[in-house]
């Protein structure tokens, strides 16, 4: 497959990664997370988000959001968050099928919520007939590329907990968020009062796996059992710690995000002489959003791939990679000036 920007998931992983694989594979450890190399992340996840931050290892993305919710929410409960996000687009409804609660969607321009949009949804509470609203969930970098500022996360902390609420962050590509706004892990989330996180790092050179970080203790109650129900409970998990220590201690994060990062601006920038091309959103994390013909993109995806984001509006998504070159940017771009001026 052309080396493209169809998904940071689709790129390979990090050599760095590899290795430590491979240096965890040299002889027996305890299985289900009572090995060495957990324990030692179970310390450099509170070094990244504070003593209170507790970590649970999970296989996937939608394993993380799903747990959680769950650690959240009761059947009987809501989540507000953004029509355009993770857990309502692309998830098959797994949150609703597994936890049982609704999610109460709000429109928003830029795929961020704010106090006023989440406000709409906020009322019912102690009604019987209505599910009652109990989690906010934000992505940070948002599904549409874009980012919350410290001070409008702090703010949805601050609406999610004078009504008895919790604030969860989907942070697939929370290091590319955290380059972005050149803060710490800490500083964009418990320092925020975000109360649980989902952190990735497959979409940052990762081989599988991400984890849960509850960030409020409240919430730490009976998780290991719930993730052992929702079959998230890995039993080689040395192989998923290994992945995140050599993520933390080689600095491999920050690398890897200010990469694909810094791709994404470049492609905006030599985007802008094409004529017939439109960003759709400012371009601040690895993601570039743009409005071309309809019969420009079909004919540009019989040579790459990527996704339909708004095929009604004709926007396309191209995503940048921690192995995306400066080469790849110049090639695809003249492939496309040729398509547009045929």
């Amino acid at each position: 497959m052309k080396r493209g920007f169809g998904s940071d998931n689709h790129s390979g992983i990090s050599p760095e990664v590899l290795q430590a694989i491979a240096g965890a594979n040299d002889q027996h450890a305890l299985a289900y997370g009572d090995d060495e190399w957990t324990l030692r992340l179970e310390h450099l996840f509170r070094q990244h988000f504070g003593d209170q931050a507790r970590v649970y290892l999970v296989f996937n993305g939608t394993g993380a959001n799903v747990l959680n919710i769950d650690a959240m929410c009761r059947s009987h409960e809501a989540v507000v968050c953004a029509e355009t996000a993770h857990i309502n687009v692309d998830e098959c409804g797994a949150p609703q099928r597994v936890v049982g609660c609704r999610l109460l969607t709000v429109d928003t321009p830029d795929g961020k919520l704010t106090p006023q949009l989440v406000a709409t949804r906020l009322h019912g509470f102690g009604f019987e007939h209505h599910s009652q609203p109990r989690a906010i969930s934000i992505t940070q970098s948002t599904e549409l590329g874009t980012l919350y500022t410290l001070d409008e996360i702090r703010a949805l902390a601050d609406q999610a907990h004078s009504h008895n609420m919790y604030l969860h962050m989907d942070g697939a590509r929370l290091a590319n968020a955290a380059v972005a706004l050149g803060c710490s892990f800490k500083e964009m989330t418990t320092d925020c009062g975000v109360d649980c996180l989902s952190f990735g790092g497959t979409k940052n050179g990762l081989l599988m796996g991400e984890s849960v970080v509850l960030l409020n203790p409240a919430l730490d109650v009976d998780i290991k059992y719930r993730r052992k129900q929702m079959t998230q409970l890995c039993s080689k998990m040395r192989f998923m710690a290994a992945q995140f220590e050599v993520y933390f201690n080689a600095g491999l994060w920050q690398r890897n995000a200010a990469h694909s990062n810094r791709m994404a601006k470049l492609l905006r920038d030599e985007l802008q002489d094409v004529p017939g091309v439109r960003i759709m959103y400012p371009v601040q994390v690895n993601s570039v959003f743009a409005q071309l013909p309809k019969d420009a993109w079909h004919a540009l995806q019989q040579e790459y791939f990527f996704y339909d984001w708004d095929e009604d509006n004709d926007v396309v998504r191209w995503m940048c990679s921690f192995d995306t070159t400066e080469e790849d940017i110049h090639n695809f771009v003249a492939t496309l000036k040729r398509i547009m001026n045929q």
